[in-house]
């Protein structure tokens, strides 16, 4: 076969085969539902509005501690740890809430001072402006894509132990138990 006689698809042709491949019209992939997610959630922080999110997928989970001065040492002690603590949420009900890796509620073992969410529950991420109440606000405003890691944050919480414990605070909320 000679050089001539290589069939070269025309532009009409490779957008035809295109189109075939992509699947079904109007039905967007899987993955995009998680992004277009994601992105509305980022538009929506960014724009200095709190936002309701779901834990685990692609974003993070949450580990719930109580807020008193035990959980402030801990944040300390992660600022060291990982050159300025991952993101942590508080609010006024006398909580903080650890943005962790998602799916680390999956490998979470039960821990006296603390409990790890992931799907199907949520969380109202603050705007990012807020940094004191009223409302959830930034304890440690979020850095990036950086998250608190399990480990460093599991040792330091049973070291330092802070109080109260959330177990019964979320189960009477959530129906959750330990």
């Amino acid at each position: 076969m000679t050089a001539s006689a290589v069939m070269v698809p025309t532009g009409a042709e490779m957008m035809k085969r295109l189109v075939e491949s992509a699947g079904a019209a109007r039905e967007p992939a899987a993955d995009m539902a998680d992004l277009a997610e994601m992105i509305r959630t980022f538009l929506s922080v960014e724009a200095r509005r709190d936002t309701r999110v779901r834990l685990g997928g692609n974003l993070f989970d949450v580990v719930v501690t109580g807020a008193g001065v035990q959980a402030s040492a801990v944040v300390a002690l992660m600022d060291e740890i990982q050159g300025g603590c991952g993101p942590v949420i508080a609010d006024e009900s006398g909580w903080f809430y650890w943005l962790v890796p998602p799916n680390s509620s999956s490998r979470w073992e039960a821990h006296t001072h603390a409990v790890c969410l992931g799907a199907p529950h949520t969380i109202t991420l603050p705007s990012l402006n807020r940094t004191v109440p009223p409302g959830p606000y930034w304890f440690r405003p979020s850095a990036s894509d950086r998250l608190v890691p399990t480990g460093p944050l599991r040792e330091a919480l049973a070291q330092l132990r802070p109080e109260p414990t959330p177990h019964a605070a979320l189960e009477a909320r959530l129906g959750i138990t330990p």
